[in-house]
């Protein structure tokens, strides 16, 4: 830095000290949607949803988890009632308030705004200790977590008439709840010209001329009073006039004007609210000093100059990035001003100051950090120094004595230039923000402060981590407004769910209850799912997807333009952390307006790339886009869009950073489409990301291409060449291509302590604390809370003669501090739990101890524990341990620890005969016990598939249709026949002569059927007499059913209606899976995978003529079907991983394709093979020739079982 520079600060640092005004507006703590604000919804009388704090707070003595933010200047700890009941009012509330201004407040038709948010930004907490010692010097307080609430040019509600003009007068405030596992404080901040108004009119005034003071001060709201009344609690006002509400920015209480501190909680005991003390107004710490360097000025002293600023005294603001023409009048503006060896102008007392303060919307994240590089051309960089403390008295004539504040100071202005430092004494540490890392992470100190770093097998920030390979979900809502063709349509809280296979970057999104006018509008808007294909994309060499960066909180805000029309489209997607179940969290607001697309109508988006460009705490990209528009009204037209967007997230800059610059993001495969019977919107796309403008060399190791076989919770780790190794991720157990969920809960190897206990997850677990505790500060240790309990011995009739107080410490959550029952109940706690009553009079506190509810423990969990405890707490790589699902049901393959030694077992975890396995394939069981339903569930009825030819595959609980064109598999129309929830749908065919399909359900124990008309619903055939009933078959001409069942090992058959049933073989089947028919010639095929002798035979449909057709060189014969074409029997073996054909007679075997992965069931149509992989979860095509092969990807990510073609007649 030049001494000019130097000179410059510090004329502008005098300028600062010698005024006495109230906190200037970029002084107050930062907020906005670029800090992941949420924006309260504007209007007269809103109340935000629940912001569920991630530790409890204290309010008075009272512990809270929950707080709402109002558009009428206040928080509360309860959901609002109307308006009318309380903001014309007088103080107290009846319920429990922060009100740093409440007045009726409104935010309608662009008013101002309001954000919130809840923070663990050692930033924001460091500066809230600060200010608290100010005003409570002898407090040892250090804040955990902090809650911000601000009220950005708001107005105060009118009724505007003819006569009468709409005020100008708006307010800014803003409160701040900083607080640990004990105390809670208040701040209010009020900036200078921030209260231009000072009350409201009461909307039922009836013509009188009367205004209410805005209220301000706390209240705890009614408690309970006895048994059957409600008294007033504990409150404090602030104000009780006008001129003590103007009083709120001219006057101060921790010796700045506009700042107001107040003690609100504490976790023992705690009377009222105490006030800051400290009333002497002292001279105000130096606020933002824009240090502004031009472009010509830059050079690498300057480079360095930047990195070395210590980031931890610096408030929220690094780099502002400005369009071309405002930076260069900003630059000019300011030089044209401040001349170098002049004086800055002098500001008015009232007014703002000659520097206008940075937008705090447009700043970036909290946690400032150092760029390695130089910033973008068009930046400004925004240096806050650490307020000074113990700041030397005036001089005489009350000028400032500079030599005294440089001299107590040196390290906050050094003599060598470039370089500012700072004292690290309050710096963050491990060992008091430890619990900001993961559970899966390791914290670092380094000089300046600490970092979280990921384990050895996880991935993401530190902050956050996942583990390697494990694929992910994320969930979340959709809100907003969309307008399309003139058309405003409200999205209100909509579901978004999206399931990333991370081993090869498939991303799928699915949106639901989306109308249907902005259902197919938003097809093209495949950047909304894009975000998780680029969070979870799968990494090329020398590269890192987004979560590794941003970890599991972030901002992204994207604006789309869309070209001829210019509609525009504004996506915000905030991250909000990991859940209970480790999947992230993310919402969705949408605002703006897109292209209308006709009913009907089909979108699609070839291949493209983008590039990322990344600065510490942000990102960004810029790209454009076209998209095809294919309808019946337009043919096909081609349109494009412009996205732009920035990802803004929490960096950690202490310790050693990335080299990252750019990467490129290449989505290769991308599927939209709406299902306007379902209202879903759906976004399917596989992702890469890598080294910018490095080619894919033609030879790319499976892994980089994603046409490896590892299971889809393995990760893939290149070896030389085309070799690579599939590695179960962090939780699993297997051989890479077949992985098992680890229950550490089970196999005592999770980290749960005293008072918890442990929930398996899928390659992972959690502690939950027992009931009655809760997790401390540290996130991990489960503790009771220590409560005064207050017992009254009254009469109702005269309690002043009868009272007593009694106090009793006991080392429990007391839950009916909450209030948790009914108004007319009484609470009753007890150790580790409460119950509620109905109200009696005169009568004590009777306490019932209650056992939280918890499923009840299955055999599988029994037999698991038992043989647990017999190891000893350890089992070795060769015992046995029952693998049991999350809800506690067998798994249906177990296996010997490590070893390849498998079986099937029923659902009484009993081994099925046949399928031991002594390889590395293991056996291909199917699941028992239907997963849990969810509900509401979509109608049980059809929704037919389009005209032609479609595939419909069966997928556990659903039956999906993928039509054809021609042979190519028209994915883009994919969609659900039927769902059948409860149920695991297995094998699946096809009667072309009636138009209905049939399939076996081996939950249900049961072969059904339903016509393809629309509204056409199930109907049950066979219902008795069946325990695994798998493959079945149509003989369409002769009007008969087949199916295997592969626990009574047997062959049945019965005409279409479930009559006339008989068993045509019961002997020499072992596991008997597939099952086909030719209807020409009236034979019929079938697989049985009798691990120690597989065989495939055949006979007549009437059961004469048995015979064997082949049983030498197959391993797990799935798949089966005849290809009627060439009048040849073919099976899929996921043993051998080949496709073969061989002549009903015995004679021409043939392999047809020898790469197969782990097919389950086949189809022929045509010149092409379909079958359902388990290892990609997808139908696979592929020709008859070898030279063209294609997959389908549900949605859905779950394995499917059998496939059949639907023609729209009898081939």
């Amino acid at each position: 830095m030049t001494w000019d520079k130097i000179a410059l600060f510090f004329l502008q640092l005098s300028w600062t000290v010698q005024h006495v005004t109230a906190i200037h507006r970029h002084d107050i703590y930062p907020y906005g949607m670029f800090y992941g604000d949420v924006t309260l919804q504007e209007g007269d009388d809103e109340t935000s949803e629940v912001t569920t704090l991630t530790k409890p707070m204290y309010f008075y003595e009272t512990s809270f988890t929950n707080l709402y933010v109002a558009t009428n200047g206040i928080i509360s700890t309860q959901d609002l009632p109307m308006e009318k009941q309380y903001v014309d009012d007088g103080f107290p509330t009846d319920f429990p308030v922060i009100a740093p201004f409440l007045a009726d407040i409104d935010t309608s038709k662009g008013k101002g705004s309001i954000f919130y948010r809840q923070t663990e930004s050692p930033t924001v907490l460091k500066r809230a200790e600060a200010d608290v010692k100010r005003g409570f010097p002898d407090a040892t307080f250090t804040p955990t977590h902090a809650f911000i609430a601000t009220w950005e040019n708001v107005s105060a509600y009118e009724e505007v008439t003819r006569s009468s003009s709409p005020s100008s007068r708006i307010n800014t405030f803003q409160v701040v709840l900083a607080y640990n596992e004990k105390d809670t404080y208040a701040l209010f901040l009020y900036p200078e010209d921030g209260l231009q108004f000072f009350g409201t009119r009461p909307k039922e005034s009836y013509n009188v001329e009367i205004e209410l003071p805005a209220r301000v001060g706390f209240t705890r709201g009614e408690l309970s009073f006895l048994f059957f009344s409600r008294t007033e609690g504990p409150y404090y006002s602030v104000t009780s006039n006008e001129q003590s509400v103007k009083n709120l920015y001219q006057k101060g209480n921790i010796g700045e004007p506009g700042v107001w501190l107040f003690h609100i909680g504490n976790r023992y005991s705690f009377q009222n609210v105490i006030p800051a003390q400290h009333e002497t107004v002292l001279t105000k710490a130096p606020p933002v000093l824009d240090a502004v360097f031009p472009d010509e000025d830059y050079t690498e002293t300057d480079e360095e100059e930047y990195d070395r600023i210590d980031p931890d005294f610096q408030d929220p603001s690094t780099t502002e990035f400005l369009e071309p023409e405002q930076d260069s009048s900003l630059l000019e503006r300011l030089n044209q001003e401040v001349p170098l060896g002049q004086s800055p102008p002098q500001p008015s007392v009232s007014g703002p100051g000659a520097f206008p303060p940075p937008d705090p919307h447009n700043l970036p994240s909290e946690d400032v950090t150092r760029p390695q590089r130089p910033l973008p051309k068009h930046a400004i960089l925004q240096v806050y120094p650490n307020r000074v403390k113990d700041v030397p008295p005036h001089a005489s004539g009350g000028q400032f004595d500079f030599t005294s504040l440089f001299k107590s100071n040196l390290s906050l202005f050094p003599l060598s230039p470039a370089v500012i430092h700072y004292s690290t004494d309050n710096k963050e540490t491990c060992e008091r923000f430890q619990q900001q890392c993961s559970q899966n992470a390791h914290c670092t100190d380094y000089s300046t402060g600490f970092c979280c770093h990921c384990s050895s097998g996880f991935y993401g920030n530190g902050r956050h981590c996942l583990p390697n390979g494990a694929p992910h979900r994320v969930n979340g809502k959709v809100r907003g407004t969309v307008l399309v063709g003139g058309t405003a349509v409200q999205l209100d809280r909509i579901n978004l769910h999206a399931y990333i296979v991370v081993g090869d970057g498939r991303a799928y999104t699915a949106i639901s209850e989306v109308p249907e006018p902005v259902g197919w509008a938003l097809m093209p808007m495949a950047p909304i799912g894009g975000l998780f294909g680029w969070l979870f994309a799968l990494e090329l060499p020398n590269s890192l997807n987004g979560f590794s960066i941003t970890g599991a909180e972030f901002t992204r805000h994207a604006d789309v333009t869309f070209y001829p029309g210019n509609q525009r489209l504004s996506i915000v997607q905030t991250a909000m952390g990991l859940d209970n179940q480790n999947y992230l969290n993310v919402d969705t607001h949408l605002q703006g307006s897109v292209p209308f697309i006709p009913p009907g109508a089909t979108v699609q988006i070839e291949p493209f790339k983008d590039t990322y460009h990344y600065y510490p705490s942000l990102i960004t990209s810029t790209s454009v886009r076209e998209f095809t528009v294919v309808s019946a009204e337009n043919g096909a037209e081609t349109h494009t869009f412009q996205v732009k967007q920035n990802i803004t997230y929490r960096d950690c800059n202490h310790g050693p950073r990335s080299e990252l610059e750019t990467q490129e993001l290449r989505m290769e495969r991308i599927f939209v489409m709406y299902v306007k019977e379902e209202r879903i919107l759906r976004y399917a796309i596989t992702n890469k990301i890598g080294p910018l403008g490095d080619p894919e060399p033609e030879d790319v190791n499976p892994c980089y291409s994603g046409n490896h076989d590892c299971d889809t919770t393995a990760q893939c780790v290149p070896a030389e060449g085309q070799l690579f190794l599939c590695q179960c991720a962090t939780g699993y157990r297997g051989d890479g291509r077949n992985c098992y969920d680890v229950d550490e809960c089970a196999e005592g190897l999770s980290s749960c302590g005293a008072h918890s206990y442990c929930m398996n997850l899928p390659g992972s677990h959690r502690c939950q604390c027992e009931s009655g505790f809760e997790f401390g500060f540290d996130g991990r240790t489960c503790q009771g809370k220590i409560h005064l309990h207050f017992l009254f011995n009254l009469n109702c009739h005269n309690i002043s003669q009868y009272y007593s107080l009694c106090f009793v410490v006991r080392a429990d959550v007391d839950e009916c501090r909450d209030q948790p029952c009914h108004t007319h109940a009484l609470c009753s706690n007890s150790p580790g739990s409460f119950q509620c009553h109905p109200k009696f009079y005169n009568i004590w506190f009777i306490c019932i101890e209650v056992t939280p509810t918890q499923h009840p423990e299955t055999v599988c969990e029994r037999w698991r524990a038992s043989l647990l405890q017999q190891y000893g707490g350890q089992p070795e790589s060769h015992h046995y341990l029952p693998q049991c699902d999350s809800a506690g049901e067998f798994n249906p393959v177990q296996c010997y620890g490590d070893s390849s030694y498998c079986w099937c077992v029923d659902q009484n975890g009993r081994e099925v005969p046949g399928t031991r396995s002594h390889d590395a394939v293991k056996p291909a069981c199917i699941p028992t016990v239907a997963p849990p339903t969810m509900h509401p569930l979509p109608r049980p009825d059809v929704t037919p598939p389009p005209t032609g030819t479609s595939l419909l595959y069966a997928q556990g609980q659903q039956i999906g249709v993928l039509p054809l064109n021609g042979t190519q598999m028209d994915k883009q129309r994919s969609s659900v026949l039927l769902a059948l929830h409860g149920s695991i749908v297995v094998g699946i065919d096809y009667d072309c002569r009636e138009r209905k399909v049939y399939w076996s359900d081996l939950a249900g124990r049961t072969i059904s059927r339903a016509s393809l008309e629309p509204g056409s619903e199930p109907e049950i055939i066979i219902n008795t007499a069946l325990t695994s009933p798998e493959g079945l078959a149509i003989d369409a001409a002769r009007r008969r059913l087949f199916w295997v069942d592969s626990t009574s090992d047997k062959i049945e058959t019965a005409n279409l209606d479930g009559s006339d049933r008989r068993v045509l073989f019961d002997t020499d089947l072992v596991n008997p899976r597939a099952i086909v028919v030719d209807s020409r010639t009236g034979t019929l095929y079938w697989t049985d995978w009798n691990r120690e002798a597989p065989k495939i035979e055949s006979s007549s449909v009437d059961g004469q003529n048995r015979r064997v057709l082949v049983q030498d060189g197959i391993g797990l014969p799935n798949a089966l079907t005849y290809d009627s074409t060439t009048r040849q029997v073919c099976w899929a073996d996921a043993g051998t991983k080949r496709l073969e054909c061989i002549s009903p007679n015995g004679t021409g075997r043939r392999v047809v394709h020898s790469d197969l992965s782990y097919p389950f069931s086949m189809v022929a149509f045509a010149n092409h093979y379909y079958y359902t992989d388990w290892r990609r979860d997808g139908v696979i095509a592929l020709s008859r020739d070898k030279q063209s092969t294609d997959e389908h990807l549900p949605d859905q990510r779950s394995h499917l079982y059998g496939i059949t073609v639907a023609p729209p007649h009898c081939l």
